[in-house]
């Protein structure tokens, strides 16, 4: 076959392309123990699935001697591929390159197939790795992040958006993923800040590492920035394809089904007895939702923030799920900020997403002290309470024990427009918890008595007798039925087969004003 100059100049360039930049610096990245970008991109999608978009881009600048420095692809591989046979797209930063500095094209390369994504009604996955902005590049450098940042926020709740953070991630570039769905990061090797160490040196005289600042631990535990964290690189995009099997496409289609797995037997045998008869004693809200939902199917989201509430995806029948769910274990399942802010960003995209509620309830009320109403719990217990109220998803809940005052109306109860409230028989709907309603409505008794503590007693058993239990609220229809632990499966499967088609909706309006 006769020689084609052209075509062999094709392939040269290609081969080009694919190098980054170079082997001395990809040698570099995998002695940190990090991934390159291309090395992300195979392990995230299908086999053989990635069709590359702008292999060939490089940047504009002449300024600093750039011009005599240009890399096909300007730090940043993007295009798309498949993930369990469904298409996304993807974009991942070549620290290798620039240090992965965001450039004009570099972003407008991002926002290329971003622009796709929303046209097609696909998924978006950035990869982020990245130094920041292309200092030599000055303002056209941020004004990329912004175009970015625009289009992180028109895309929110069209279609589902992912950040992966796998490297740095500081000043302005952590917004993009902060406006995203959901957020992973590596552990020692990605961090995400707005000011560094250096700065916080200056500012506030604090000595604080990278890692302790705004690594993986710190944002999943503390500030609630991440949802996942990832021992290395290979995990991590094998968590987020996992993520993959929970979500549609778009907000106008809803998850496939699959095959039906039923719970593990001794699992669900043991809901019957799962609930203590001591109020005060706790139990591990995790054996409820695995006694119930599809065999081995719980993706538990947000797991080492706020763990007096339980959000994750689950399978029920086969269908997908947000479950909702009050962990006794912590704080006795208290309501408290951390927990209203993470619970509330679940509801909103499993509501923006199509994805069906269940909320497992055992919540005692909202956590009292100065530092919860000086840090404004009723604000931020109002964005729980506003993101059920505006669901209109299917909405199940079921009442395991303690629905008291105000978190009784919060977790999705019957008066937010619930389309089905169930309660075991465990299960108490009160104001308040006995003791505290005996405390006050019978003061002046328990003050007059010979012997006050066992007046207390008597009152107390007198009280919980009549009142600590769901056939009150059942009575009014508040609930829907009282039922035994081990039919809640099949009850379940059977409200959300009525519902699955729901058709629901809300005032007409330009936007909810929502209790920021």
């Amino acid at each position: 076959m006769a020689s084609n100059p052209k075509a062999e100049r094709l392939q040269e360039l290609r081969k080009e392309a694919l190098k980054g930049g170079g082997e001395a610096r990809i040698e570099k990245q995998h002695d940190k123990g990090k991934l390159t970008a291309r090395e992300r991109i195979d392990l995230l999608l299908d086999k053989g699935s990635f069709e590359e978009i702008d292999k060939f881009v490089t940047h504009r600048s002449t300024a600093f001697g750039l011009d005599k420095k240009k890399i096909y692809g300007d730090g940043v591989v993007t295009g798309h591929g498949k993930i369990h046979g469904r298409p996304v797209y993807v974009f991942s930063q070549d620290f290798t390159v620039f240090g992965g500095s965001l450039s004009e094209t570099h972003a407008e390369k991002i926002c290329k197939i971003m622009d796709l994504a929303m046209k097609n009604g696909v998924p978006l996955i950035g990869l982020n790795d990245s130094g920041g902005a292309r200092i030599q590049e000055g303002v056209s450098s941020l004004g990329g992040y912004a175009e970015v940042f625009w289009r992180n926020s028109m895309a929110s709740g069209v279609i589902p958006q992912i950040s992966a953070v796998m490297g740095p991630c500081a000043g302005g570039a952590v917004y993009s993923p902060a406006l995203t769905d959901f957020v992973f990061m590596v552990e020692n090797t990605s961090y995400m800040f707005v000011t560094g160490p250096n700065v916080v040196k200056t500012v506030t005289h604090e000595e604080v590492t990278s890692e302790e600042l705004g690594g993986a631990s710190a944002h999943n535990t503390k500030s609630g920035v991440s949802h996942f964290s990832s021992p290395n690189d290979a995990v991590c995009l094998n968590d987020i394809r996992e993520l993959m099997k929970y979500i549609p496409q778009n907000c106008e289609e809803k998850v496939p089904e699959i095959e039906s797995r039923e719970p593990d037997a001794a699992k669900a045998k043991a809901l019957d007895d799962l609930v203590p008869l001591n109020p005060n004693k706790p139990y591990d809200i995790h054996d409820v939702i695995d006694g119930i939902m599809d065999k081995d199917s719980f993706y538990e989201v947000h797991k080492d923030y706020a763990d007096n509430i339980v959000v994750g995806f689950a399978r029920l029948d086969g269908r997908s799920v947000g479950v909702v769910a009050n962990q006794p274990l912590s704080l006795a399942g208290v309501l408290d900020i951390d927990a209203s802010l993470k619970g509330a960003r679940f509801v909103r995209f499993c509501d923006a997403f199509n994805i069906p509620l269940v909320v497992f309830e055992d919540v005692p009320g909202f956590l009292p002290g100065t530092d919860q109403e000086w840090g404004g719990i009723i604000k931020h217990g109002a964005k729980l309470l506003y993101a059920f109220c505006e669901a209109t998803v299917p909405k199940m809940t079921v009442i395991t024990r303690k629905a008291y005052g105000g978190a009784y109306d919060v977790m999705n109860s019957k008066h937010i427009r619930a389309d089905y409230n169930v309660a075991w028989p465990t299960s108490e709907i009160a104001v308040m918890g006995t003791k505290g309603a005996v405390e006050i409505i019978f003061r002046k008794e328990i003050a007059k008595a010979d012997d006050p503590e066992a007046k207390q007693k008597e009152l107390e058993d007198e009280y919980s007798e009549n009142f600590a239990h769901p056939y009150l609220a059942a009575g009014r229809g508040f609930i829907d039925d009282v039922i035994h632990p081990h039919e809640t499966r099949e009850k379940l499967i059977k409200a959300l087969e009525l519902s699955h088609n729901k058709v629901d909706s809300i005032p007409k309006k330009k936007h909810d004003n929502l209790p920021i």
